[in-house]
């Protein structure tokens, strides 16, 4: 008979690096939201590397910490910010005018809104995490909620801004949570606490 061995690859806690990635991209995004910044080219590289790739590659190692709930939603977020990159690409005519001007963006709302409905389970699975991150989940619906409007011309000053300052607030509890996970990491102990729920 033969023997079957089973081995266990350590690997660190990712979620330091994609909560980084999720609050850089959100910080530059909402900046041309609220009118601090103008366009978007320049948003476009930290939305695919630092919105997109940081977190697939917390993503991958999620998996490894056999992490369901963690993996999906860096995952997902990566894919998402890989996604609008290439939006925005598109309607800057990168890829051509003709493929500009065909643009309907009710299309990018039905988008929004497939994202909306995952968001809304992944906050329920986030009930079960800490209280930051429940909140950076809760600020992700509300940000949705604003661009799906938006993107039906539905209330579109208020959606725009309720999305606007969502993102803006991403940004802010993602960098504290990017915190808490490497500083309570590297010091064995509570540094920046998260809040248990």
């Amino acid at each position: 008979m033969q023997e079957i061995k089973e081995v266990k690859v350590l690997v660190a806690d990712p979620s330091a690096l994609g909560l980084f990635g999720l609050a850089v991209i959100t910080l530059v995004a909402s900046s041309q939201k609220l009118g601090l910044t103008s366009g978007v080219s320049l948003v476009i590289p930290w939305a695919i590397f630092l919105g997109a790739s940081a977190q697939l590659i917390a993503c991958l190692n999620d998996f490894k910490h056999n992490n369901t709930f963690g993996a999906t939603a860096f995952g997902a977020y990566a894919l998402f910010w890989y996604s609008l990159g290439f939006v925005w690409l598109i309607q800057n005519g990168v890829f051509g005018e003709k493929l500009a001007a065909s643009a309907d963006s009710k299309q990018l709302g039905f988008a929004f809104l497939a994202y909306l409905i995952f968001t809304l389970f992944m906050t329920i699975g986030a009930m079960k995490t800490h209280k930051v991150l429940l909140i950076i989940f809760v600020l992700i619906d509300f940000l949705f909620i604003g661009l799906v409007l938006s993107s039906f011309g539905v209330m579109h000053d208020f959606a725009h801004d309720l999305a606007a300052y969502s993102e803006l607030g991403i940004a802010i509890f993602s960098f504290y949570g990017s915190g808490a996970a490497v500083l309570n990491a590297h010091f064995g102990r509570v540094v920046l606490p998260v809040g248990k729920l």
